[in-house]
């Protein structure tokens, strides 16, 4: 890996744990680095493999799709059919529309945590008057 970026580094070792024969999207391996608004970055990392030499299952990570599905997202035909015909190897299938089921084939789907929204009026970080907290009183004069 001395020839690849090592500031995706970490990217490129979560990828490599995604096992044969399953998949994530590139929202869930960001999500597993903790960056939630990193699916871009993810796809950035693995687009810099081309034409280099490595071991980085890159082929098993897809773009989300609605309803529990991901697809290939790579615009380029031939690279699109390469990375089908990898996953296909290894066991992967696809939907007449050319999406995978996550629910059949994805990978440790990392959920993001529900944050619960505060109550109207209710201030942040837990200062007086935040949500649960009876409301402050004004003082008559």
């Amino acid at each position: 890996m001395s020839e690849l970026s090592t500031g995706w580094a970490e990217i490129y070792a979560a990828v490599r744990r995604i096992p044969r024969g399953r998949i994530a999207t590139y929202g869930e391996v960001a999500l597993l680095l903790g960056k939630p608004r990193g699916a871009r970055q993810v796809g950035y990392a693995l687009a810099a493999l081309r034409g280099s030499r490595h071991r980085i299952p890159w082929q098993r990570v897809l773009g989300a799709r609605p309803r529990g599905h991901a697809a290939i997202s790579i615009l380029d035909p031939m690279g699109a059919a390469v990375q089908r015909a990898k996953l296909e190897a290894e066991g992967v299938a696809f939907d007449a529309r050319g999406r995978v089921d996550l629910s059949r084939f994805g990978w440790a789907r990392v959920r993001q945590p529900r944050i619960k929204p505060a109550a109207r009026g209710g201030r942040p970080g837990g200062a007086p008057g935040a949500a649960g907290a009876p409301p402050r009183r004004r003082r008559a004069r």
